[in-house]
């Protein structure tokens, strides 16, 4: 029986999988304990702690986050519906793993709909929201650390710049299906950051996002939005690309 726990080296069984869940047990908290255990899987998997092609046994599930199978089996739902897990005949529920054109195809929407949120953002939002706009961007550049912390710092960094940028925006249909991508723009970004060099070059693009909202340009805005998009996705691709080759050979 496989382990939950994402290094290939370690044991197998509950105590391989420990590292993975939170110290605080389910259900010792106020929230619910149906979006407690949503979030310490989706946290999990968005952190890498899961990885992608792992399977997940919802008799070990139910052990280590000491939930009833009901519990999980709803919480496995509402992951695969955002893209999350995937359920194989036979193989049973893995975390999943993107195809090159599934990917292809997110970034395509991130690029038209990310460019609106910048327009909107130039013509809908306060002084106030510029400047955190401002304020994300820079918490992002400063993020230094290296290896896995530091991935995780940008990412999350980086999450935060963009709660800004679709507050600032107004728009609750482009929020709500932004929000719906994210899980999987996460999985993603992860991607494309992880090319060399390529953290340099995000932080001069989103700058020049940052500087035309500052100036009051929606047009540049938007055009240097999706310029960002762009050459995140083919980043992330190429490398998608060369690790299915990889694997191939």
């Amino acid at each position: 029986m496989e382990s939950l726990d994402p290094s290939p080296s370690a044991k197998s069984g509950a105590d391989g999988a420990a590292s993975v869940w939170p110290g605080t047990p389910i259900g010792r908290v106020a929230a619910p304990l149906r979006d407690q255990v949503l979030d310490v899987l989706r946290q999990a998997i968005l952190d890498f702690k899961l990885r992608p092609g792992q399977r997940l046994i919802e008799r070990e599930l139910m052990e280590q986050l000491g939930v009833s199978r009901a519990t999980v089996r709803e919480v496995v739902g509402r992951l695969t519906s955002e893209g999350l897990l995937t359920t194989i005949p036979q193989k049973g529920t893995i975390v999943a793993v993107l195809s090159i054109r599934e990917a292809a195809d997110i970034y395509a929407m991130r690029a038209s709909l990310e460019a609106l949120a910048a327009r909107q953002f130039v013509e809908r939002s306060s002084p106030h929201q510029v400047k955190a706009l401002r304020e994300a961007f820079e918490a992002f550049v400063q993020i230094d650390e290296a290896g896995e912390a530091g991935d995780l710092a940008r990412l999350r960094a980086k999450d935060a710049f963009y709660k800004v940028l679709l507050e600032g925006a107004d728009n609750v249909p482009l929020t709500q299906t932004l929000t719906g991508l994210q899980s999987r723009v996460r999985l993603l970004r992860r991607t494309s950051l992880s090319v060399q060099g390529r953290i340099n070059s995000t932080i001069e693009e989103i700058r020049k996002v940052v500087e035309a909202i500052e100036a009051g340009d929606g047009d540049a805005a938007a055009e240097a939005s999706a310029e960002h998009v762009r050459n995140a996705a083919a980043a992330a691709l190429a490398r998608m690309e060369q690790t299915e080759q990889q694997q191939v050979a």
